[in-house]
């Protein structure tokens, strides 16, 4: 598929979630390792050995790979920091995440190519100008408007502000993901009840729980409207992505390096097709629905534009978890692959597969891939029912292994 000038980056918590990515048409994917980053706990970040495959699966898919610092850098990080930005160095590494002034330093010392986190809150011209100094990318405070966004864009050009490389200066922007209840994501409510810092990538989303409000003195509790007071709706632009690109932006980034490979799959796929259809002056209201029912289908909270419009604060969740339309229910592993003649075989440890069910793979190889059965191969002949310890088979274009994972998709109860 053609790409576009706009460039597209996508999350990436997982072998899996790389593929998924590069598969479904990102122009870049951004990822963590070790505890420097602002998913260390919510994700199996990758670990620095795992620096140079990286790099290697993207240079031979021609995506750029981007390596986010972007938590606050305490002294005794300092040797874990310079370790990380050697192996980013020494694997050419296309660019850095960072706020913190410590990894500013240090890539600058280092020669290292550098993007400015959205926890820096850059969120005027005169911000943009100084972080200018040290790099090529600016992530934009997910607060402002759409006014805002293209105010700054405009005075780039005006004021001609250059990057360190040379180029103008790239503005960026979160067009899909989760949002915070805190400014930039600097939050401090997990540090003060479990002294666990956000900032550190520990956070444990006190927002997201339900919450009483006391009356002092008569000691009524009331349940806030039942809604989650503190926990936003995800933001979603597939319908005014066209506005978006106007303001004159140069990187539309998706949130959600905790997320899982159908996820990654599901989000690149639509806000490619939508970036595609932008291009081909066919964006329409019947599309915008259509991706609006897949991105619906994986992990979120309900949907919102976010601070884009001018809206005020208020689209808060009605429940804890995911919103989705479908579940995915884990049922089995690969066990084996059959080259020659392209079958793979995977090892039922819980539920049962039958034939028409919807079935999900993820996988370091193959990302996401999603089809219904049809003929089911039951231990090596034709049946109507996997149970545990069954071992099925079905053509499959791609090795799998142990590392891969066979899910069955049913349609989610909500509410």
């Amino acid at each position: 598929m053609k790409k576009n000038k706009i460039e597209l980056l996508s999350p990436a918590g997982s072998f899996d979630c790389l593929q998924a990515a590069i598969n479904a048409g990102a122009d870049a994917v951004y990822f963590g390792v070790e505890q420097l980053n602002m998913r260390a706990k919510s994700v199996n970040s990758f670990g620095v050995d795992d620096i140079e495959y990286v790099a290697a699966i993207c240079s031979v898919n021609n995506v750029r790979a981007y390596l986010t610092l972007n938590t606050i850098i305490y002294g005794h990080d300092l040797q874990l920091l310079r370790g990380i930005l050697n192996e980013v160095k020494k694997h050419c590494i296309d660019a850095v995440i960072a706020s913190d002034f410590a990894v500013i330093e240090q890539c600058s010392q280092m020669g290292i190519p550098l993007h400015i986190s959205t926890q820096a809150n850059v969120s005027n011209i005169e911000a943009v100008q100084f972080f200018a100094r040290f790099s090529d990318v600016i992530v934009l405070a997910r607060e402002l408007t759409l006014k805002q966004v293209q105010d700054i864009c405009k005075e780039v050009k005006r004021r001609d502000i250059k990057g360190v490389s040379g180029g103008l200066i790239k503005i960026e922007v979160f067009i899909h993901g989760a949002l915070c209840m805190a400014v930039s994501g600097k939050c401090y409510l997990s540090l003060h009840t479990q002294n666990a810092s956000a900032n550190r990538g520990a956070c444990t989303q006190n927002c997201r729980r339900s919450y009483l409000v006391k009356d002092a003195e008569t000691k009524e509790e009331l349940l806030i409207d039942n809604e989650y007071i503190m926990s936003p709706k995800d933001l979603c632009t597939i319908g005014v992505l066209d506005q978006i690109i106007r303001c004159g932006v140069d990187v539309l980034k998706i949130e959600g390096r905790s997320k899982g490979a159908d996820y990654v799959h599901v989000t690149t796929q639509c806000y490619r097709e939508a970036l595609q259809a932008i291009e081909n002056n066919n964006y329409t209201s019947e599309k915008i629905g259509g991706w609006l029912n897949r991105l619906s289908t994986v992990y979120n909270r309900g949907f919102w534009e976010g601070y884009y419009l001018g809206h005020k604060l208020g689209e808060w969740t009605s429940q804890p978890g995911s919103s989705a339309t479908e579940k995915k229910i884990y049922v089995g592993k690969g066990s084996n692959y059959y080259p020659n003649i392209g079958v793979a075989e995977f090892t039922i440890e819980t539920g049962t597969v039958r034939p028409g069910d919807t079935l999900m793979i993820t996988g370091p190889l193959c990302g996401m891939v999603k089809e219904k059965a049809g003929k089911l191969f039951i231990n090596g002949a034709e049946g109507l029912e996997a149970v545990k310890g069954d071992k099925i088979t079905f053509p499959f274009g791609v090795k799998v292994g142990s590392q891969d994972k066979l899910y069955k998709i049913v349609e989610a109860v909500n509410g």
